[in-house]
């Protein structure tokens, strides 16, 4: 029986970035932080739910804060483009501001909470899934940017600053200019996972901060005016990669 998912396509442009020598030999580098989605090779971990939201709520603009290897905005860009292919989306197939939307990634790129490989125009991620890229802060790309555009979000991925403030700001923010039916994903809210983790001592202060996330869905999940599901899979296979946690944010309409 054949996959339902293209486990090529996976495994050469969503969780590796790939080259090929002169004799077209392909060498495999695997997507910076791709683990921490539960990824690898031929498997997208939570990246998958991320596709999946996209096509279930057919979202247009898809944000992105923060992304060290770019493996959720090429999920982003695919998933729309797949809503063409599928004949959701008609038009313009453009990946960008065509009629079949915009993948737009926000990263300050200062190296605080991971450092990205993807800031040059002829690096594999721009290349290939050809997202809008804001190197600034997310406060600062929120009302230079969206707000003086008057831009709504569809689908907003929250990944960047990985301090309980960083995180509520971040949400704070742009959870004021999302679509009707938008939704919100966090990255990294499983306690369970950031307790258990190894980190060399030389890591271990710099690591501390980046708990934001776990405590951040603990004073969330109290407010009224918003749903959520947290997904966890830690420990479920002990000797795979499992994801650092997802929680999936809506808005209460009662």
């Amino acid at each position: 029986m054949q996959s339902l998912i293209n486990l090529n396509l996976v495994k050469n442009f969503i969780t590796n970035n790939h080259t090929k020598d002169e004799e077209d030999n392909i060498s495999y580098q695997p997507v910076k932080y791709r683990w921490s989605h539960g990824a690898t090779d031929l498997h997208l971990g939570d990246g998958l739910l991320v596709y999946s939201l996209i096509q279930f709520i057919r979202a247009k603009v898809c944000v992105c804060i923060g992304t060290g290897g770019g493996f959720i905005p090429r999920l982003m860009t695919q998933s729309r483009h797949d809503l063409w292919e599928q004949g959701i989306f008609e038009g313009n197939p453009s990946n960008e501001w065509g009629d079949i939307g915009t993948t737009i990634v926000i990263d300050a790129a200062n190296g605080v909470g991971g450092f990205t490989d993807w800031i040059e125009e002829n690096s594999f991620l721009r290349q290939h899934f050809a997202p809008q890229v804001i190197i600034e802060t997310s406060e600062r790309a929120y009302y230079d940017y969206f707000v003086r555009q008057d831009i709504k979000i569809d689908y907003l991925h929250i990944d960047g600053d990985h301090s309980y403030e960083g995180v509520k700001k971040d949400f704070e923010l742009y959870s004021q200019i999302m679509s009707e039916n938008g939704i919100i994903t966090i990255h990294d809210t499983d306690q369970s996972y950031h307790n258990t983790f190894l980190i060399p001592d030389t890591q271990k202060t710099d690591f501390a901060k980046f708990d934001g996330p776990a405590k951040f869905i603990e004073e969330l999940k109290n407010n009224s005016k918003y749903n959520l599901v947290n997904l966890k899979n830690f420990i479920t296979f002990t000797h795979k990669t499992t994801s650092t946690g997802l929680t999936v944010v809506t808005k209460n309409k009662i």
